[in-house]
């Protein structure tokens, strides 16, 4: 990044602090003075962290708003931890007191998804979509309620979980919750309930496997299977047996019978019954790595297993796009455009010059742009995005 492009975005950056700090302000995390503060400011290689900083030493006892528009940093991060003593700069003497539970989905590690040739908004897209799983993995298997959904500004999107029961929780407690929400380690069978049934003439109860309906992994498995099912009786007869050999271990012989049982047992199936046939269970079986692969949140381990990670502060700028890392209302995840909402108004409405490198397609503020290599004027909130970027260098006027 050439000098005058970093200090056309330091001081951009700086006027939209500015414009911040006179409306709502940026909003300072719960227990703010006892978390560790850090920033990356626009310097040359723009890389170099100052941290180990409580917020008064910080903000020198100023509003964050001010610290924010007076050093106008390109990254702002506070703490999941918090501590006794948050500006030491040694971890074994800040004196841990608890973290908040934290979740980082980054879109361009998704499965399926590919940097080279997805293009910025398909990943962000791919990115909600996970997130979105991840949400119900916090609300409906965990119980979580102080929930914080931020879209990082970057890549993806982050979820702050602040009930006071993960507190005091460890690396080893958090890592058993990253696989359980990925998946790992559960398995069809372990998810099944295996319930006594008395015949005529036993002299013992037979075991009836069933999978549970009420929720957790058991009910995703559930809902995926009756999904299938469904499939199967709607389609013609080659079509389904056709499918159901896509299965490994299962031939045509395994296919008829699964078929006919899946016919004569589907309301048996609803109410979670998969030992309608052996052939049966085993598609079932079978279907599950694929539900693993299709429900599983794909969050990004170290973030939630370190009791210290610095994340990103809601409210400020990424300086690695200039769009702003936003909180996300739980009801209005499903609509939410983080190229266009996530766009800062302090940048809209003017026009700038910048020198594009190569040739960049980006839809952002609610418009497709083509830019072609050279010197050219476009609007100030894609001039940023570009410049942010490594994209493009700033122009005179």
């Amino acid at each position: 990044m050439e000098a005058r492009t970093r200090e056309y975005l330091r001081g951009r950056f700086g006027d939209h602090y500015r414009r911040v700090a006179r409306s709502a302000g940026v909003a300072a995390p719960p227990a703010a003075n006892e978390r560790e503060w850090g920033y990356i400011p626009f310097s040359p290689g723009g890389t170099t962290m100052v941290r180990h900083e409580s917020l008064l030493d910080l903000t020198g006892g100023a509003d964050l708003g001010e610290f924010l528009a007076r050093e106008r940093p390109r990254h702002a991060y506070f703490s999941a931890g918090r501590y006794d003593h948050p500006g030491e700069d040694s971890m074994g003497r800040k004196g841990w007191r608890g973290s908040d539970l934290i979740f980082d989905i980054d879109a361009d590690h998704l499965p399926g998804v590919d940097p080279e040739t997805d293009g910025y908004g398909a990943m962000l897209d791919a990115g909600k979509a996970a997130l979105v799983d991840l949400v119900d993995f916090l609300e409906a298997d965990f119980g979580f309620e102080d929930v914080l959904l931020v879209f990082s500004g970057g890549r993806g999107y982050h979820a702050h979980v602040r009930d006071p029961g993960v507190q005091a929780l460890g690396r080893e407690e958090r890592r058993e919750i990253v696989d359980y929400v990925r998946g790992l380690g559960v398995t069809f069978d372990g998810l099944v309930r295996h319930e006594p049934v008395e015949g005529m003439g036993r002299k013992t109860p037979a075991d009836k496997r069933t999978l549970p309906t009420e929720g957790g992994w058991a009910a995703r498995a559930h809902r995926h299977l009756l999904g299938f099912v469904d499939e199967l009786l709607d389609a013609e007869e080659d079509d389904a047996l056709s499918r159901l050999r896509e299965f490994d271990g299962i031939g045509e012989g395994k296919a008829r019978a699964a078929l006919r049982a899946a016919r004569e047992n589907r309301e048996a199936i609803e109410r979670g019954n998969v030992d309608v046939h052996p052939a049966f269970y085993g598609v079932a079986r079978r279907l599950f790595e694929r539900v693993r692969e299709a429900d599983g949140a794909p969050i990004d381990e170290p973030v939630t297993t370190d009791i210290n990670r610095l994340i990103r502060l809601p409210g400020s700028l990424h300086g690695g796009t200039g769009l702003g890392v936003r909180r996300v209302d739980r009801d209005a995840l499903e609509d939410f455009d983080p190229l266009v909402d996530a766009v800062a108004d302090t940048f809209t409405g003017n026009r700038i010059m910048i020198e594009m490198a190569e040739p960049l397609e980006v839809s952002i503020g609610g418009e497709k742009f083509n830019l072609d290599a050279g010197v050219q004027s476009v609007p100030e909130h894609l001039g940023v995005f570009a410049m942010a970027r490594g994209d493009a260098e700033k122009a005179r006027e």
